[in-house]
Protein backbone atom coordinates (compact mmCIF):
# COMPACT_ATOMS: atom_id res chain seq x y z
CA UNK A 1 0.00 0.00 0.00
CA UNK A 2 1.71 3.14 -1.11
CA UNK A 3 1.96 6.02 1.28
CA UNK A 4 0.77 9.32 0.46
CA UNK A 5 2.74 12.09 0.40
CA UNK A 6 2.48 14.57 3.86
CA UNK A 7 1.01 17.48 1.54
CA UNK A 8 -2.07 15.48 0.85
CA UNK A 9 -2.36 13.69 3.97
CA UNK A 10 -5.96 15.44 5.91
CA UNK A 11 -4.58 17.87 8.64
CA UNK A 12 -6.05 17.85 11.93
CA UNK A 13 -7.41 21.92 12.48
CA UNK A 14 -5.03 23.24 14.79
CA UNK A 15 -2.64 21.49 12.19
CA UNK A 16 -4.13 23.50 9.55
CA UNK A 17 -4.29 26.95 11.77
CA UNK A 18 -0.63 26.67 12.82
CA UNK A 19 0.31 26.35 9.22
CA UNK A 20 -2.06 29.20 7.92
CA UNK A 21 -0.76 31.41 10.72
CA UNK A 22 3.02 30.76 10.13
CA UNK A 23 2.34 31.67 6.03
CA UNK A 24 -0.11 35.19 6.74
CA UNK A 25 2.90 35.90 8.75
CA UNK A 26 5.82 34.88 6.82
CA UNK A 27 4.46 36.44 3.91
CA UNK A 28 2.87 39.82 6.35
CA UNK A 29 6.28 39.61 7.25
CA UNK A 30 7.74 39.99 3.56
CA UNK A 31 5.79 42.74 2.89
CA UNK A 32 6.50 44.69 5.54
CA UNK A 33 9.96 44.55 4.89
CA UNK A 34 9.24 46.02 1.45
CA UNK A 35 6.95 48.55 2.07
CA UNK A 36 9.29 49.79 5.05
CA UNK A 37 12.55 50.06 2.87
CA UNK A 38 10.78 51.09 -0.27
CA UNK A 39 8.13 53.36 0.44
CA UNK A 40 6.81 53.75 4.02
CA UNK A 41 10.08 55.10 5.39
CA UNK A 42 13.09 54.26 3.58
CA UNK A 43 16.44 55.42 4.37
CA UNK A 44 16.96 57.17 1.10
CA UNK A 45 14.00 58.95 -1.07
CA UNK A 46 13.11 56.46 -3.53
CA UNK A 47 13.83 53.24 -1.83
CA UNK A 48 16.46 51.73 -0.53
CA UNK A 49 19.04 48.50 -1.45
CA UNK A 50 17.77 47.18 2.20
CA UNK A 51 14.57 45.97 0.41
CA UNK A 52 16.67 42.99 -0.29
CA UNK A 53 16.50 41.89 3.07
CA UNK A 54 12.80 39.94 2.31
CA UNK A 55 14.70 37.75 -0.23
CA UNK A 56 15.87 35.14 2.37
CA UNK A 57 11.93 35.29 3.74
CA UNK A 58 10.33 34.77 0.45
CA UNK A 59 12.57 31.61 -0.16
CA UNK A 60 10.91 29.49 2.39
CA UNK A 61 6.78 29.76 1.45
CA UNK A 62 7.01 27.01 -0.89
CA UNK A 63 8.44 24.54 1.92
CA UNK A 64 5.62 25.81 4.56
CA UNK A 65 2.86 25.76 1.95
CA UNK A 66 4.28 22.05 1.20
CA UNK A 67 4.72 21.18 5.10
CA UNK A 68 7.99 20.39 5.47
CA UNK A 69 9.24 19.93 8.81
CA UNK A 70 12.73 21.09 7.86
CA UNK A 71 11.30 24.39 6.62
CA UNK A 72 9.90 25.50 9.30
CA UNK A 73 12.53 24.55 11.90
CA UNK A 74 14.97 26.45 9.92
CA UNK A 75 12.43 29.51 9.67
CA UNK A 76 11.88 29.22 13.11
CA UNK A 77 15.78 30.05 13.61
CA UNK A 78 15.83 32.45 10.83
CA UNK A 79 12.92 34.42 12.16
CA UNK A 80 15.47 35.38 14.84
CA UNK A 81 17.91 38.09 12.55
CA UNK A 82 14.33 39.74 11.47
CA UNK A 83 13.36 39.75 15.19
CA UNK A 84 16.74 41.51 16.48
CA UNK A 85 16.95 44.00 13.75
CA UNK A 86 13.70 44.76 14.62
CA UNK A 87 14.59 45.29 18.47
CA UNK A 88 17.46 47.11 17.59
CA UNK A 89 15.83 49.74 15.09
CA UNK A 90 12.38 50.17 17.56
CA UNK A 91 15.23 51.32 20.20
CA UNK A 92 17.20 53.66 17.63
CA UNK A 93 15.01 54.79 15.04
CA UNK A 94 12.68 57.81 14.79
CA UNK A 95 9.04 57.38 14.16
CA UNK A 96 7.70 55.79 11.55
CA UNK A 97 10.55 53.55 11.25
CA UNK A 98 10.23 52.51 15.25
CA UNK A 99 6.60 51.32 14.83
CA UNK A 100 7.03 49.25 11.94
CA UNK A 101 9.75 47.79 13.59
CA UNK A 102 7.60 47.24 16.43
CA UNK A 103 5.72 45.34 14.09
CA UNK A 104 8.04 43.58 13.02
CA UNK A 105 9.08 42.51 16.19
CA UNK A 106 4.92 41.54 16.80
CA UNK A 107 5.27 39.09 13.40
CA UNK A 108 8.59 37.38 14.17
CA UNK A 109 7.15 36.18 17.17
CA UNK A 110 3.81 35.07 15.88
CA UNK A 111 5.95 32.90 12.78
CA UNK A 112 8.01 31.78 15.37
CA UNK A 113 4.97 30.68 17.40
CA UNK A 114 3.16 29.24 14.32
CA UNK A 115 6.42 27.68 13.18
CA UNK A 116 7.22 25.92 17.21
CA UNK A 117 3.35 24.74 17.53
CA UNK A 118 3.06 23.04 13.65
CA UNK A 119 6.52 20.97 14.90
CA UNK A 120 5.12 19.90 18.10
CA UNK A 121 1.65 19.09 16.72
CA UNK A 122 3.02 17.16 13.77
CA UNK A 123 5.18 15.12 16.18
CA UNK A 124 2.78 14.76 18.69
CA UNK A 125 0.34 13.40 15.50
CA UNK A 126 3.37 11.15 14.28
CA UNK A 127 3.92 9.86 17.50
CA UNK A 128 0.25 8.92 18.03
CA UNK A 129 -0.48 7.39 14.83
CA UNK A 130 -0.57 3.75 14.52
CA UNK A 131 2.11 2.45 12.39
CA UNK A 132 1.45 -0.37 10.05
CA UNK A 133 4.22 -3.25 10.56
CA UNK A 134 3.82 -5.76 7.67
CA UNK A 135 4.26 -9.56 8.77
CA UNK A 136 7.51 -11.11 8.27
Amino acid sequence: MPIAPPSSLPLPPLVAFSQRLAVASLLALVLLCLAWELWLAPLRPGGSWIALKALPLALPLAGLLKRRMYTYRWVSLLVWLYFTEGVVRAWSDPAPSRWLALLEVALCLILFAACVLHIRLRQRSAAAAPHDHAPA
